[in-house]
């Protein structure tokens, strides 16, 4: 009874299953991050934010920031002293 309680377990769970295929992943560099790493280390005078086109988060420390990600968002973290610490996708 052991082996068929598992067996009629298994022909349920493939049912649940579908062929579809899984959503592609976002290109690493979706958000143009990568284009603006030589601000890294510089104020955040140097950052123009409204040069980037779509959405933008800056992160001073200790901010708040939501964990849902979104690829063409660009971060942009500062230290206590208002510079570019790291700049990020997501």
């Amino acid at each position: 009874m052991r082996y068929g309680s598992a067996a009629l377990c298994g022909l349920v769970l493939a049912g649940c299953m579908t062929n579809e295929a899984p959503p592609p992943m976002p290109e690493a560099d979706e958000c143009g991050a990568g284009g603006l790493q030589q601000l890294v280390g510089q104020e955040r005078a140097a950052f123009d934010e409204s040069a980037i086109d779509g959405p933008v988060r800056v992160l001073p420390p200790g901010s708040a920031m939501t964990m849902d990600y979104r690829a063409e968002r660009l971060n942009v973290e500062l230290d206590e002293e208002d510079r570019i610490t790291r700049i990020w996708c997501g």
